[in-house]
């Protein structure tokens, strides 16, 4: 596959850009040194949510990076399914032969043999002869081609049968600040000018924003200040961006024939997370999900992206109830987190400064302390000196508060 030509002059102009500016900008030699983690396409994830903890680990799985740029989610995935010794192979797509040369130097550098390279537009997937692929990610992408629904359709067409998708898209209200300076910087700095023109021109502008600018009072945004060059032009000097509401975000998911089968985090997207006045609850339970999402999306404020992850079909929901099943802590160590509970049972979580306590059952540190990613349920129960029907509660309990946190989840078979 290969790379078509530009569809307009601002498709030419982020091309152009992301071959100046491979983003994020990242360092290969600084692959001895950490694993860039996050979401979508955390390995654990898409075993949960995608595939409700019941696709065999042992299956092969064929991932594609629609957009890889730089190599983030690449590499995580890649790195995970080799250190878990899982079959498959993960695609690397884009346009940008920088970006490409960055991802691929990462990938050496951590002596990764499970990665494919194709550069190319995503838009030009169908009858391209790649996949099917049983999942896909597209992240920070769709929200900057021409058209995002035939970019999702484009995606849609290359999912294998029970396959997912894992996306990333901006949000408004998190990002309030960011199109009004993009507005000054179409003024100030015109895309007819150099790429390192017009950042230079931009810290200038940056340097000089008045007090009551909104993105100098906007805490949850900062590329511009910590992601180099590259992201400063993302953020601020990005030729085509658009952001999404949950209802337009459904929406666009609707056309491409899928659904969301998960928001990251969930408990984020609960109203009732935030509210407690009973009366307020009671019109809340009327609402349906998608409302009950862009409720707490509007009252919250704070979010810049909605992470989803989408299927054709209703997703099979994982099994908590089989004491066969084996649960994992995303990214937490279980004794750890045990001995750091708070005597109250109240585990304080922060969303973008937004802090929320999230109570835990009497019986949580004793769950957590044995939860290891390779025993099952039912010996983690067993192993607990009270009465069955107390840590029966006090599991689904656990359960409830933490799978919507996106740090309980089950194993793949």
């Amino acid at each position: 596959m290969h790379a078509m030509p530009p569809r307009d002059t601002t498709d030419a102009e982020l091309a152009a850009q992301y071959e100046a500016f491979p983003y994020p900008a990242r360092d290969p030699r600084e692959e001895a040194k950490r694993l860039i983690i996050g979401s979508p396409s955390h390995l654990r994830e898409i075993d949960h949510w995608v595939f409700g903890a019941r696709r065999p680990a042992a299956q092969p799985l064929n991932a594609l990076m629609a957009g890889g740029g730089s190599g983030d989610g690449t590499i995580m995935l890649a790195q995970q399914m080799t250190t878990l010794e899982r079959p498959g192979r993960v695609t690397w797509l884009d346009r940008s032969s920088h970006a490409r040369r960055v991802a691929q130097s990462r990938a050496t550098a951590r002596g990764l043999t499970n990665i494919t390279f194709e550069e190319g537009s995503l838009l030009d997937l169908p009858g391209s002869g790649l996949g099917p692929f049983d999942y896909i990610d597209c992240c920070g992408v769709l929200h900057h081609l021409p058209d995002p629904a035939e970019g999702l359709a484009a995606l849609a067409s290359v999912l294998a049968p029970g396959g997912g998708i894992g996306i990333m898209v901006y949000a408004p209200h998190g990002r309030t600040g960011v199109y009004m300076l993009q507005e000054a910087l179409r003024l100030l700095a015109p895309t007819d000018q150099a790429p390192a023109a017009r950042v230079e021109t931009g810290k200038r502008l940056w340097k000089q924003l008045p007090e009551t600018a909104w993105l100098r009072r906007n805490p949850w945004i900062d590329d511009h200040i910590k992601g180099g060059d590259a992201g400063f032009y993302d953020l601020l000097l990005n030729p085509r961006d658009r952001a999404y509401t949950i209802p337009q975000l459904a929406d666009l998911v609707a056309g491409a024939g899928l659904r969301i089968a998960c928001l990251v985090e969930p408990l984020r997207y609960d109203p009732d997370t935030y509210l407690t006045d009973p009366k307020l609850r009671a019109r809340t339970a009327g609402l349906d999900p998608i409302a009950r999402a862009a409720l707490a999306e509007a009252i919250c404020g704070n979010m810049g992206i909605h992470i989803a992850y989408l299927t054709r079909d209703e997703p099979p929901r994982a099994d908590w109830t089989d004491d066969a099943a084996i649960p994992v802590l995303r990214e937490l160590d279980g004794p750890t987190l045990a001995r750091s509970l708070r005597p109250d049972g109240l585990l304080p979580v922060t969303f973008d400064s937004l802090r929320v306590q999230i109570p835990l059952p009497r019986l949580a540190a004793a769950l957590l302390s044995r939860i290891d990613a390779r025993t099952p349920w039912g010996t983690i129960c067993a192993s607990i000196p009270a009465p069955p029907d107390q840590i029966a509660r006090d599991r689904a309990a656990l359960i409830a508060a933490l799978e919507p946190l996106n740090r309980l989840l089950l194993a793949a078979p």
